[in-house]
C-alpha cells in the first residue's frame, strides 16, 4: 500500500509539473502516459480510462482527446530491459504483459471523454531512446 502511495504521490507531482510547463523527459512522458504499475483499482471498466487519463493530464480540458492509450501493468524495469541493449529505434518484450487499451468512442472530442476498455495480454513494441523507451509504438 505504501508503494502505491508513493508511485500516486509522484505521478500527481509530475502532472503538475507538466500542468506547470516544466520541462519532462521523453522517458518520463512515456512513464506518465503508458505505465500504471502496481494497477490503479477501484475504477471498472471505461472509468479507468476516464480517469486515468484526466489524473496523468493526457486528457486535458480544453485539448482534444486522445483516441488511444495503452496502459502497461508491468514495472518500468520490464520496459527499460527491451532497450537496455539494443541500439536506437523500434523494440519489443520478448513475452506479453497486462496492458488495458483506451479508445475513445462517440463523437465528443473534447473532455469529458468516454472510452471503451479492453483488458489484454500482448507483448509491447517500444520506441527507444539512448537506452530509455520514449514511446509505445504498438501492442500485439
Amino acid at each position: 500500500m505504501a508503494m502505491r502511495s508513493l508511485w500516486l504521490m509522484l505521478t500527481l507531482a509530475l502532472a503538475l509539473l507538466v500542468s506547470e510547463g516544466a520541462q519532462e523527459t521523453r522517458y518520463q512522458k512515456f512513464l506518465r502516459q503508458h505505465v500504471d504499475y502496481p494497477t490503479t483499482s477501484g475504477l471498472p471498466g471505461a472509468r479507468y480510462c476516464n480517469v486515468l487519463l484526466m489524473r496523468r493530464a493526457v486528457n486535458i480540458p480544453g485539448r482534444p482527446c486522445k483516441l488511444v492509450n495503452t496502459f502497461v501493468h508491468a514495472p518500468a524495469q520490464q520496459l527499460l530491459a527491451v532497450c537496455a541493449h539494443q541500439p536506437d529505434g523500434f523494440h519489443a518484450t520478448v513475452g506479453t504483459l497486462p496492458v488495458t487499451a483506451c479508445r475513445l468512442v462517440g463523437r465528443n472530442v473534447h473532455p469529458p471523454c468516454t472510452y471503451r476498455v479492453a483488458q489484454l495480454n500482448h507483448r509491447v513494441q517500444v520506441a527507444c531512446q539512448n537506452g530509455l523507451p520514449v514511446h509505445l509504438h504498438r501492442t500485439f
